[in-house]
């Protein structure tokens, strides 16, 4: 069956794609009705979710420093967490389309300028308060001052001007952005009463699950709104995330059947628990990319030579092949690959030449002391190993790499975004503009690479009004060409999504987007 055909099959069964878009697919790859109908009614069948049950996830990236504030959520498991009690305006479904979601209707002026979202009406938070308007505007305000901290600060300063009036919320922009809906379904600006400005830690929204737990760093404990507006998701009665930073344990934790699903499969251990009895691995290509990175304006690296010796200094391929086993692909020292519909792929790969390397370290000045590089196991899957393949490749240079492992607990607190120089990673985001926007921008927040480009900051603004695809796709290329020649980004690759599933699970659906169907696993499947 074509390939396009299974999926649209799938979405159709789950009722998120319509019976007539379906049978109109079939139709023109020379399916008879008879056997299209068969078809979406089998699958139906298949796909009719069971209601009831817990369904326990076992997760890394949780810390004893994370909290509710979904301003501030910066690794998996906050993510994870608020995903499962908070709701968005808008979200994107794994096709990368647009999915409405508190937002039940989306109109612009002709120029995407001034957006209009009409609030679904009848929506209600856990505590009983209907959602309004005024809840969309009082948290898109929040989130725009600098004082929250907002993750989501470099999208939402695109901002002009924003009203709520009845059930509309009407957002007016600096400059055009025809990606403004993809913007609005950003993690970070889940729709809470008032904006969340009494109490942003208060966990209270309008998601599919109410917090009855919260012992961060150990374990989130979840139950189902009863009054949850969307029928289509939300099955199970409770679920938990448990934090399990070990991979070791994580991987034990799905064998004994303690959990049902685990983020983060080690490649190490991909094909042995691939071969595991009762136990699915689910694999999926998509925007995440692990990364080092370098503030700009931290000596030494405020100096682009000694910042071009680093980039030029790593070996993409062996850390693919070593670090991902296989499943990724190699990073350009720009947020961006093939998974992005306006990607430039004419950009030229850049490949590790310790001789080159040598020469951009010598121009730099350097003198010679330890370059400290930090990292944690938690950064990312295999991230003290590939901070050893670094250091091993830049020795060839001359460049002098020294590594200060760092505690997982507290590491996106106190190292990410505040030591010059450490491992990360990033999910990716669904459109160029909100990954360059929410990273690179000047002014935004999650900056990290504290990279101040006026040029680029220019382009990006412009980007967003410019309607021509074409002229579009030169302005992303010419900003990936500034990002991978100036910044303090070093990408060395792009990581597939690995997961391990239960076969007590049923309803997976393969979502580039994020890890764990982009945060909503335990929220869309249910137990078999």
């Amino acid at each position: 069956m074509d390939g396009e055909l299974k999926y649209l099959l799938a979405r159709t069964a789950q009722g998120k794609h319509s019976r007539r878009a379906f049978l109109g697919r079939a139709g023109a790859l020379g399916m008879s009705a008879a056997m299209a109908n068969t078809l979406l009614a089998g699958a139906v069948r298949a796909e009719e979710p069971k209601k009831g049950g817990m369904i326990r996830v076992g997760m890394q990236g949780g810390e004893s420093t994370n909290t509710l504030d979904p301003a501030l959520a910066a690794s998996e498991v906050p993510f994870m967490v608020n995903m499962t009690w908070g709701e968005m305006l808008t979200d994107v479904d794994p096709a990368g389309n647009i999915e409405l979601r508190l937002a039940e209707e989306i109109s612009s002026s002709p120029d995407a300028k001034t957006w209009t979202f009409k609030i679904r009406q009848g929506v209600e938070f856990h505590n009983g308060k209907t959602v309004t308007a005024e809840d969309v505007l009082a948290t898109m305000q929040r989130h725009s001052d600098e004082k929250s901290q907002s993750g989501a600060l470099g999208i939402v300063q695109g901002i002009e001007s924003m009203s709520a009036e009845g059930d509309k919320f009407t957002v007016t922009l600096v400059s055009p952005n025809a990606d403004l809906p993809y913007l609005m379904g950003d993690y970070h600006l889940i729709i809470q009463p008032d904006g969340g400005r009494d109490d942003p830690t208060a966990g209270i929204g309008a998601g599919p699950y109410k917090v009855v737990v919260n012992e961060p760093g150990v374990r989130h404990g979840f139950e189902r709104h009863a009054n949850y507006w969307d029928d289509r998701i939300a099955h199970a009665d409770q679920t938990e995330i448990l934090v399990i930073n070990d991979t070791t344990a994580r991987v034990a934790a799905l064998q004994a059947g303690q959990v049902h699903m685990i983020n983060r499969v080690d490649p190490k251990v991909f094909q042995l628990l691939k071969n595991a009895p009762g136990i699915q691995v689910k694999n999926v290509a998509g925007r995440g990319h692990y990364v080092f990175i370098m503030h700009c304006t931290a000596a030494p690296f405020d100096n682009n030579d000694l910042r071009m010796a680093l980039k030029l200094a790593i070996n993409r391929q062996e850390m693919v092949e070593k670090i991902l086993g296989g499943l990724g692909s190699v990073g350009n020292d720009f947020p961006i690959n093939s998974a992005y519909p306006l990607f430039d792929d004419t950009i030229p790969q850049r490949e590790y030449d310790p001789e080159q390397a040598a020469f951009f370290y010598k121009k730099s000045g350097h003198d010679g002391s330890p370059i400290i590089l930090r990292t944690a196991s938690g950064a990312f899957p295999g991230a003290v190993e590939a901070a050893q393949l670094f250091q091993q490749s830049a020795a060839a240079a001359g460049i002098p790499l020294e590594i200060k492992r760092e505690p997982d607990d507290g590491y996106w607190s106190n190292v990410w975004n505040v030591q010059p120089f450490s491992a990360s990673y990033w999910g990716g985001r669904p459109v160029q503009d909100q990954m360059y926007s929410t990273a690179y921008l000047s002014s935004a927040e999650w900056n990290d690479t504290k990279f101040y480009n006026d040029k680029f900051d220019s382009i990006l603004i412009a980007a967003r009004a410019e309607l021509d695809t074409a002229k579009r796709k030169a302005m992303y290329s010419e900003m990936a060409h500034i990002l991978r020649d100036e910044g303090g980004l070093i990408c060395p690759m792009f990581n597939d999504f690995v997961e391990g599933v239960s076969d007590a699970i049923a309803g997976w659906e393969a979502d580039p987007n994020g890890e764990l169907m982009n945060g909503r696993a335990h929220v869309k499947c249910w137990l078999a």
